[in-house]
């Protein structure tokens, strides 16, 4: 079941529809795109609250608009996920596993592990 998240200003029940985050240091508030996920320094913001919003005195407002381009994936995820799934389905190669004659001499075993040891 998909909740859709809230405006984050008070008495405010309207679905968000952007999320303003601080950059302190350089006093700039930016408005985005609703974050993929609820951080909890970022505040989500309805279509209404967003318009009306204001920065403290001497602070710059930065509007990113959303790109319609990057919502869904892109080709590159695609052909990545394609990829994946191609490497899931190849069978895994047999290793070969020399004999203890070859490699060295066994000195303990323990279930199906061994040791060897090198001369």
């Amino acid at each position: 079941m998909s909740r859709t998240r809230r405006c984050s200003r008070t008495a405010c029940g309207r679905p968000a529809s952007g999320t303003l985050t601080y950059v302190y240091a350089d006093q700039t508030a930016v408005l985005g795109p609703l974050a993929t996920y609820a951080e909890p320094h970022a505040y989500d913001l309805c279509d209404l609250h967003s318009e009306r919003l204001s920065a403290p005195r001497g602070w710059e407002v930065l509007r990113l608009a959303a790109d319609p381009a990057a919502q869904g994936p892109s080709g590159d995820d695609l052909l990545a996920l394609a990829d994946a799934v191609r490497e899931a389905g190849r069978p895994a190669p047999q290793a070969r596993v020399a004999p203890a004659e070859e490699t060295g001499r066994e000195t303990s075993r323990k279930g199906h592990l061994r040791m060897l040891t090198t001369d």
